[in-house]
């Protein structure tokens, strides 16, 4: 039995959600929580947020034991980049990507 959450198009670079995410994969959610709200990481809010979201989920709709909770699975994938443009000296423009995420929390039963 798994219970599932998900947050798309969060304004944080995958790569910056990456590493605050390798650092709970696998864990209990408990040891997991106070490890986001330790972790000085501009991804950690929106990730423990979203820990909670999947815990709700998983004692709501399938009855389980939040003690007992596990994070199977944690990933990152890109989302859509908006694309914006910097102007620079002697009238060119560079652009710059504003990238986005879909992050997915699985947490199960151990």
């Amino acid at each position: 039995m798994q219970a599932k959450a998900q947050a798309r198009y969060i304004r944080i670079a995958p790569r910056k959600v990456r590493l605050v995410i390798d650092l709970i994969r696998g864990k209990q959610v408990g040891e997991a929580i106070s490890i986001l709200r330790h972790t000085p990481k501009s991804a950690s809010p929106v990730l423990e947020k979203l820990l909670n979201s999947a815990i709700a989920n998983a004692e709501h709709n399938y009855e389980m034991d939040p003690n007992n909770l596990v994070i199977a699975q944690a990933y990152v994938n890109e989302g859509p980049t908006m694309k914006r443009f910097r102007p620079r000296a002697q009238g060119r423009a560079t652009r710059i990507n504003k990238r986005t995420s879909h992050i997915t929390l699985v947490v199960s039963e151990k």
